[in-house]
């Protein structure tokens, strides 16, 4: 039985993790997602915020024509959707859009406007985390972007850890990678980056809860500036 037709027990899926977090510590991030391939087969896929590609490269180097999950909040900026449509037109990935159950306008309808402003915890529940619990169920495994040094939040990122909340293997490959790293693959290969990573912006979300990093912020001081609020709770 392959990879791809295998059927593992919420329990197997939870063991693997444990065991792969401590034996592929050490790995590269290419032989990391060599193994998420030979494990998970078709039922792998990564997400991609499309502030770069650099893990939708990579992956695509261990698994040809890898779904790359993309989350399309109706939020964006146009400089994410353009990078998400480069990414389609010339990598060897499938992009897969998700989008909220509700447009904005249905959501402005509902709740009133600006939610994002209001209440971002549930706007980010409604346009985020609802549409990738549903978009994840057919796979056992999906792989981020997430690194250490990007927060004191992320600082303990395991390299193959186990998401509890959705019951999967959860993949991050560059997490012992430093901005020099990410930026020296990305000269490497020539890979996609989102254009607004050249004009000031150090981590790219949602057009109203994402500004410009001030000199000496960490990377994820411009989203949701001003609020404790930190994580969009895809991770956590």
């Amino acid at each position: 039985m392959t990879a791809v037709q295998e059927e593992r027990t919420t329990d197997d899926l939870k063991a693997l993790a444990e065991r792969a977090a401590r034996e592929l510590e050490g790995a590269t991030a290419l032989e990391i997602l060599q193994w998420a391939a030979e494990t998970f087969g078709d039922r792998f896929c990564v997400t991609s915020s499309m502030e770069d590609a650099v893990v939708a490269h990579l992956a695509s180097r261990a698994l040809p024509g890898v779904d790359v999950v993309f989350l399309d909040t109706g939020y964006h900026f146009p400089e994410t959707i353009g990078t998400r449509d480069a990414v389609e037109a010339v990598m060897d990935v499938n992009v897969i859009t998700l989008t909220p159950r509700q447009t904005v306008a249905e959501q402005d309808a509902e709740y009133g406007p600006k939610l994002h402003d209001r209440d971002p915890d549930l706007c980010c529940a409604l346009r985020k985390v609802r549409p990738l619990e549903e978009g994840l169920k057919g796979y056992q495994a999906w792989a981020t972007g997430l690194r250490r040094d990007e927060s004191e939040t992320r600082a303990n990122t395991p390299v193959v850890g186990w998401d509890e909340k959705r019951g999967k293997v959860k993949i991050s490959p560059i997490a012992k990678w430093s901005q020099e790293d990410v930026q020296t693959y990305v000269t490497e290969h020539g890979v996609l980056t989102n254009p607004l990573l050249m004009d000031g912006y150090a981590s790219v979300g949602c057009a109203p809860c994402t500004r410009r990093v001030l000199e000496g912020e960490d990377a994820r001081a411009g989203r949701w500036a001003g609020r404790s609020k930190t994580e969009c709770g895809l991770h956590g």
